[in-house]
Formats: C-alpha cells, sequence, structure tokens
C-alpha cells in the first residue's frame, strides 16, 4: 500500500450518520482525491421503515438500510464501506475487547492518517454512538501498540483523531426542523449537546459539496419521515449543516496549538 496516499476513515454507528453528520466533509476529500473508507457499528435494524405503521423486522430493516447506505456512500464518493456486524440499539452492550479488536483490525487494514467519529457525548446522548465513539479512541490506540496482535496485520500509528463538534448555530438549524432533538435512556431524557465555539479546534468548508451531501441524506428514504422537515430549511440552514462543518481534535501526532485549522490534513506530510 502506497503510504503516501492521503486516507481518512470516518467510524459511526448507523446508516445515515455518516450523512447527516460528516456527508460535506466525507464529499469534500473523496473529490479532492483522498481515499475515503467508512466502518459501520450497525446496520441500523431497528430504526423506522418510512411510514409503515408496523415494523418489519430488523432483518429487513437492516437489509434496506444497507442498500440505502450503499447509494449514499457512491453519491458521496466514499470508496470502502465495512460494516461491524452489531446489532442497532445494543452497541454499548457488547463486549468492548471485541468491538475494539475488530476495530483495530480494520484501522491496521485501511491504514488511515485521519479517523473521524462522535464525540463522547454522543451528539444528543445516543449511547450507540456514545459508545462507538469511545470505541473508536481505544482502537486508535490499539492499533499504534506493536504488542497486540491481529493476524498478520502491522501496528499503524493514526497521525489524527477528530470528534463530530456541532456548535450551537449547527444545533438551532436542526431544532428548526426536528423540533426537539433528544433521547430517552433509562428514563432520564437526554438531549442535543453542543460544543461551544471557543472548543472547536478545526472548521471545515465543504461549501461546493452541500448538495452532494444533502442528495446522500435523501438516499436514506426508509428515514426521511423523520427527515422530511429538513426539506423546508432554507438555503442558508442547508449550507450551513452541510457545507460547514466542525471538528474538535482530539489526538494529533503532528500538530497542536489554538488555532483553527481549516483542513483534517494540516501537519501531516
Amino acid at each position: 500500500m502506497n503510504d503516501r496516499k492521503r486516507r481518512l476513515m470516518c467510524i459511526v454507528a448507523h446508516p445515515d450518520d455518516e450523512s447527516l453528520g460528516m456527508g460535506g466533509t466525507l464529499a469534500k476529500y473523496a473529490a479532492e482525491g483522498v481515499d475515503v473508507h467508512l466502518l459501520m457499528a450497525t446496520r441500523g435494524e431497528k430504526g423506522r421503515f418510512g411510514r409503515a405503521e408496523t415494523h418489519p423486522g430488523p432483518v429487513v430493516v437492516g437489509e434496506a438500510r444497507t442498500e440505502e447506505l450503499l447509494a449514499a456512500a457512491a453519491v458521496l464518493g466514499i470508496g470502502q464501506t465495512a460494516f461491524l456486524g452489531y446489532m442497532d440499539g445494543e452497541l454499548d452492550q457488547a463486549d468492548p475487547a471485541a468491538v475494539v479488536e475488530k476495530i483495530t483490525g480494520h484501522i491496521r487494514r485501511v491504514r488511515p492518517q485521519v479517523i473521524i467519529t462522535f464525540g463522547p457525548e454522543g451528539g444528543y446522548g445516543h449511547p450507540d454512538h456514545i459508545a462507538i465513539s469511545q470505541f473508536a479512541t481505544a482502537a486508535v490506540l490499539r492499533a499504534a501498540d506493536a504488542s497486540y496482535e491481529t493476524g498478520d496485520l502491522a501496528a499503524h500509528s493514526v497521525s489524527k483523531l477528530y470528534y463530530m463538534a456541532w456548535p450551537p448555530s449547527k444545533w438551532d438549524a436542526f431544532q428548526t426542523a426536528f423540533k426537539s432533538l433528544s433521547f430517552n435512556v433509562d428514563g432520564v431524557r437526554r438531549v442535543a449537546a453542543p460544543f461551544p465555539d471557543w472548543a472547536i479546534t478545526t472548521r471545515i468548508d465543504a461549501t461546493p459539496y452541500w448538495q452532494k451531501a444533502w442528495q446522500a441524506i435523501r438516499c436514506h428514504q426508509t428515514q426521511m419521515a423523520i427527515y422530511s422537515n429538513l426539506e423546508k430549511l432554507s438555503e442558508a440552514q442547508h449550507l450551513d449543516l452541510w457545507g460547514l462543518q466542525e471538528y474538535y481534535r482530539a489526538l494529533s501526532l503532528v500538530n497542536g496549538g489554538r488555532k483553527v485549522e481549516s483542513d483534517l490534513f494540516e501537519g501531516i506530510s
């Protein structure tokens, strides 16, 4: 493998996370010739099935959402999509060592310089989002540890790890569409937790690609019953959501400081 080729890996929990969360970023880097990979923890088996009143079961929903994801990935220019094989809604109950081992294997095979995933708050407290953030972070450490074996795959040090870090303005646009973006866990209502503007380390200008991101989102037709209000947003709000994307640089072996980056690969030669 050519180690000078720029490679980006996105690690998320459900089909549609990649488009709703990082779609503009993935489309931008793919268009610039970066080798973009997507690692998906589940197939979204417990999600909606359009406007069907009766859920047809996890197998049917999972198969439909997989096809939607592959269509969205093609729109975004993602080179390869892989699945970890866990059940939607149960990721935080999976064996941590097993999940981390799987992710480590994918990191060592692909050898990305940059990984993007959810932040520790999981956006709005979704347990699967929180779990994949924790597992991906642990796998970055494991992948660099030469004493940790994953078959015949050599150790690999990821240069930079980023967490999605939406500021208040981004969440405000989402709230306009969804009214209340929240998740109930163990009887406790969790709500969206925006990053303060001062904590954002990286702002990606993907404005030429926001329409690709929106096109990818619309590939997830089984979920459009809850996304339909996004259609009513103004072009300026769409541009803010999909064209301007923010991250928190959780780990970097190549740079630092408080200067806000405009490139995930900044500092990587």
